[in-house]
């Protein structure tokens, strides 16, 4: 199993569209986020006649018998309210039994630093113990999550190393389940089923998108490992289990072999579209998020946005200020490693004389 190789295409996918080009709040693509792998609350589906997605499930195949142990990853992205403001009257230190009076603002700046009121995002992983496939056709084995409400201050000094301003990030609960379960539709194959479900309650249905999105899962994909079996593609099975593989119900996700071309102890269930064995092209400096990027297009046209465009890029969110830095820093020989590479191109046969 290669964990690596794995590991940055599910970054790709947990930060698929987190932000695009122009990497500014102000941009009208970057108005609606969080696109992929939403899971919302049940009350809020039911509210929505079930357009909104409550569930996420994953059914696949696998070879194996009762001693092939299975581990189950689901990763996510939990959304951060941040609150930028300023100080009624800037402190030397705040106070420890409660906070200094405090003024929201769409931005701020002090001394050179800038910050606006917008949308982050944290990353949240969560395990089901491993278990033998003999273990679950007799009973689903499941798991309730219940994450707790987050806030935290942080301090924005001046240039006499007084507060004169903070940024609030508050994360609402969010409470959900994972089961799995398994059949096995032939002799030494098993049908696995593995179901995200959004639990959190929500009372308030009759809100808008962007406050349920608060106690959402975002970016929802599940990771998959064998040990001591092999799992089956469902884009290419063998023809003794293309039945088998048309039965299988993927509700708002698709598994993929994932991991080095060949292996078969991984797959990633994936809220966007992929093949069998995706990768990151090794010329990429980094992520843009944009699973269809074109890192010399995008970079270049990152180095042409005026100053007052990569001011608010900068303030914007803080990954979109690392991806400006390394734009700005990369030399001459990276882009020109950017311009294109050729792959997947057999080698020239001799023709016979």
């Amino acid at each position: 199993m290669s964990i690596d190789l794995v590991e940055k295409i599910a970054n790709a996918v947990l930060y698929e569209g987190y932000l695009l080009y122009p990497y500014r709040s102000s941009a009208v693509k970057n108005q609606q986020r969080w696109n992929f792998g939403v899971v919302y609350p049940r009350a809020y589906s039911e509210s929505e006649g079930g357009t909104a997605p409550c569930e996420m499930e994953t059914q696949c195949l696998a070879l194996g018998g009762p001693l092939t142990s299975l581990s189950v990853k689901v990763r996510c992205l939990r959304l951060v309210e941040r609150t930028a403001g300023y100080l009624r009257e800037p402190v030397s230190e705040l106070p420890e039994d409660g906070e200094a009076a405090f003024v929201p603002a769409p931005a701020i700046e002090i001394d050179g630093r800038s910050c606006e009121s917008w949308q982050e995002a944290t990353e949240c992983e969560l395990d089901l113990p491993a278990f033998h496939l003999a273990e679950l056709p007799a009973a689903p084995t499941s798991r309730r999550f219940a994450l707790p409400a987050t806030r935290t201050v942080e301090p924005v000094r001046d240039s006499s190393e007084m507060v004169a301003g903070l940024i609030v990030r508050t994360q609402e609960p969010l409470e959900f389940g994972i089961e799995a379960s398994i059949e096995q539709p032939q002799n030494g194959l098993f049908r696995i089923a593995v179901k995200v479900s959004n639990a959190t309650p929500f009372a308030d249905t009759g809100t808008g998108r962007e406050v349920v999105l608060a106690r959402s899962l975002l970016s929802a994909h599940t990771i998959l490992r064998l040990r001591g079996g092999e799992f089956v593609s469902l884009l290419e099975p063998p023809h003794e289990f293309q039945e088998a593989a048309a039965a299988c119900r993927n509700v708002g996700t698709w598994p993929v072999l994932a991991g080095e071309e060949g292996q078969r102890d991984t797959m990633l269930s994936s809220p966007i579209i992929l093949y069998d064995y995706p990768q990151i092209a090794p010329e990429s400096p980094g992520d843009l998020f944009d699973g269809a990027e074109i890192d010399e297009i995008l970079s270049l046209r990152i180095l042409t946005l005026t100053d007052e465009e990569k001011s608010a890029m900068r303030r914007s969110d803080e990954r979109a200020r690392h991806i400006l830095e390394r734009t700005e820093m990369m030399p001459p020989e990276h882009f020109m490693k950017l311009h294109g590479a050729l792959r997947g191109v057999p080698p020239a046969r001799k023709e016979a004389p």
